[in-house]
C-alpha cells in the first residue's frame, strides 16, 4: 500500500485489520451503535463503519443512536449528509450479526442499550473502561475517533467519497475544536488525506450553523448562574430539553479570563447532565468527574473534556415546589465540584 501521511505517523502502531475484516466478511448484517445524543465525531464514525459494512457486502447496516440530536451544528449535519440514524429503542441488537460500538466502548454507559449487550466490535479514542468485545481498537493518544475511522477505510482499501471525507474531516474539526484542543499528529494527518476530497464549502456552512434560542438562553444563563473559586467555575442552568448546550457553554465560561476549568450542569427528563472543561494540564477532568460522581451515577472522560448523568433521585425524595428543588440539586453538585476540585488542587 502506498505510503500516506497517516501510514507514516501510524506506522507500528496499527490495529488488527486482518481480524477487524474477517468479522465484516463473515457478516450479513451490521448495527453501528452511537453514544447517547451523538456528536460530529461519533457520527462520522458511524458512517464511515457503515460505509465499510457496505464495501464488504453487508446487506443490512443500520446507525442506532439514543437519546437526542438537539445541538445545531449536529442537526445540520445529519440533514445536509443524509444520515439515516434510527433510534436505538427500534434496534434488536441480537438480530444483527455484528453490534459496533463507535467512539464508546460499554453497554449501559452513555448508551440506552441495557447492560450486557456485548458489543463485537469497538473502536474507540476514549480511556477503555471494561471493554468487552471480541474485537476492540481504543487508542486514546489519537484525538478522534474519526481519525481512526479514516484510516480504517484507507487500510481496507475502501473508497472515500465526498460525503465520507466531509463527514470525517467535520468530525475531526468539531471534535478538536478546529485543531485547537486535543488534536494530535494523527489529526492532522488524517486531515491531508480527507481535506482533497471533502466539501470544505459545506464544512464551513455546517460550522457556522446557527444558534438556537435555546442555546442562547442556556449559554446566557451558564454566564449568569456561574460561581467561581479560584481558577475554577461551576454554573448551573436548570431545566433544559436541549442538553447540548451544556458542552458549549463550557467551552464558551472557559475563555473567561483567570478560568481554567468549568462544569455546567442541567435537569434534562430526571437526569442531570454535566459537562465539563479545563485546560490545566495538572487536571485530568474525566477522572476528577468520576471521582465527584462516579458513586452516584455515570461520569469520565477525557484529560481536558468530559461529561456524566446522575439520576435527579440522588438526593433522596424532594417533594418541593420545582424551583426549590433545583436549588437543592444546585447546591449538591456544587459542593461535590468543589469539594473534589479541592482535592485536586489543594
Amino acid at each position: 500500500m502506498r505510503q500516506t501521511p497517516l501510514s507514516t505517523v501510524f506506522d507500528g502502531q496499527e490495529a488488527n485489520y486482518e481480524a477487524f475484516s474477517t468479522l465484516l466478511s463473515e457478516a450479513d448484517s451490521l448495527l453501528a451503535v452511537c453514544h447517547d445524543h451523538p456528536d460530529p465525531d461519533c457520527l462520522s464514525s458511524a458512517l464511515a463503519l457503515s460505509n465499510i459494512g457496505n464495501a464488504f457486502d453487508i446487506s443490512a447496516t443500520e446507525i442506532g443512536y439514543g437519546g437526542g440530536i438537539s445541538h445545531q451544528q449536529n442537526r445540520a449535519m445529519v440533514n445536509a449528509l443524509d444520515i439515516d440514524l434510527t433510534p436505538i429503542e427500534n434496534c434488536s441488537p441480537d438480530e444483527y450479526e455484528v453490534v459496533a460500538f463507535v467512539d464508546h466502548g460499554v453497554s449501559d454507559r452513555n448508551n440506552a442499550l441495557p447492560n450486557g449487550v456485548a458489543p463485537d466490535i469497538v473502536v474507540d479514542h476514549h480511556p477503555p473502561d471494561e471493554v468487552d468485545a471480541k474485537y476492540a481498537d481504543v487508542r486514546t493518544r489519537v484525538g478522534s475517533t474519526a481519525t481512526l475511522l479514516t484510516r480504517y477505510t484507507e487500510v481496507l482499501d475502501v473508497e472515500i467519497s465526498e460525503r465520507i471525507a466531509t463527514a470525517l474531516l467535520f468530525g475531526i474539526h468539531r471534535e478538536t475544536l478546529d485543531f485547537m484542543r486535543g488534536a494530535t499528529t494523527y489529526e492532522h494527518a488524517a486531515a491531508c488525506t480527507l481535506r482533497p476530497v471533502a466539501n470544505k464549502d459545506l464544512i464551513s456552512t455546517l460550522s457556522n450553523s446557527v444558534f438556537t434560542p435555546e442555546t442562547l438562553d442556556g449559554i446566557g444563563n451558564a454566564i449568569l448562574n456561574r460561581k467561581v473559586r479560584g481558577s475554577c467555575l461551576v454554573s448551573f442552568i436548570g431545566q433544559i430539553t436541549e442538553r447540548d448546550v451544556l458542552p458549549q457553554a463550557a467551552d464558551y465560561l472557559l475563555q473567561l479570563e483567570g478560568i481554567s476549568t468549568t462544569a455546567v450542569y442541567g435537569i434534562v427528563a430526571d437526569q442531570i447532565h454535566l459537562s465539563a472543561r479545563t485546560s490545566n494540564s495538572r487536571l485530568h477532568v474525566g477522572n476528577l468527574l468520576d471521582d465527584a460522581f462516579g458513586d452516584i451515577g455515570s461520569a469520565g472522560g477525557h484529560h481536558d473534556m468530559a461529561g456524566g448523568r446522575l439520576p435527579v433521585g440522588f438526593l433522596g425524595e424532594v417533594d418541593t415546589p420545582d424551583d426549590i428543588a433545583d436549588d437543592l440539586i444546585d447546591r449538591s453538585v456544587r459542593k461535590r465540584l468543589f469539594d473534589t476540585l479541592d482535592e485536586w488542587t489543594g
